[in-house]
């Protein structure tokens, strides 16, 4: 008998756990946001805005490898799936620029430059994410939909810029919904 009510105990237990779990409200579907994994500041304390470096660059790593190796599926910006011979094109970046020679008669002449984008280059990611909440005690619940690693770069002017550079989605049915797009 102690047995029986041991088990019945525990069943309404778990069903109360669920129930409170069911009390949580999306309150968004979507939200994009880029975080700092490398402190933009040497005064903050190391954990603001800041992975420690070896964690930082392993979790860099895991995300380009996996998506050069095709291990992940990448995505370009508009969704577009992209092969794993396209994100690697993406870590070298080709202009072609004009420039002028620094002695008379100070000719125009064109010349390409390349710029690769390397592992430390990225310093931030971008996450995509659901959010829902627990009305009850104000606890988060966050689903990350998709990650991007996101490179500083500067661009011809010597202004920084940031450069989303691929996505990888990590939910399934946010992706089943792009192939219905």
């Amino acid at each position: 008998m102690r047995y029986v009510l041991n088990i019945l105990f525990a069943v309404v237990l778990i069903m109360q756990i669920s129930c409170k779990h069911n009390k949580n409200e999306v309150i968004t579907k979507k939200i994009q946001y880029d975080v700092n994994i490398k402190s933009p500041n040497p005064e903050y304390d190391w954990w603001i805005q800041n992975i420690v470096g070896p964690d930082r660059e392993n979790l860099v790593n895991l995300i380009i490898k996996g998506a050069k190796a095709g291990k992940w599926q990448a995505y370009d910006y508009f969704n577009t799936p992209i092969d794993k011979y396209e994100v690697r094109g993406i870590f070298s970046d080709t202009m072609l620029v004009s420039m002028m020679k620094s002695y008379p008669p100070y000719e125009l002449f064109d010349t390409m430059v390349i710029h690769n984008i390397l592992p430390e280059d990225i310093l931030r990611l971008r996450f995509m994410e659901e959010w829902s909440i627990n009305t009850d005690n104000l606890s988060f619940d966050k689903k990350v939909i998709g990650i991007a690693p996101v490179a500083s770069r500067l661009d011809f002017n010597g202004t920084e810029r940031w450069q989303p550079l691929f996505w990888i989605y990590t939910d399934k049915d946010f992706v089943n919904g792009l192939k219905s797009n």
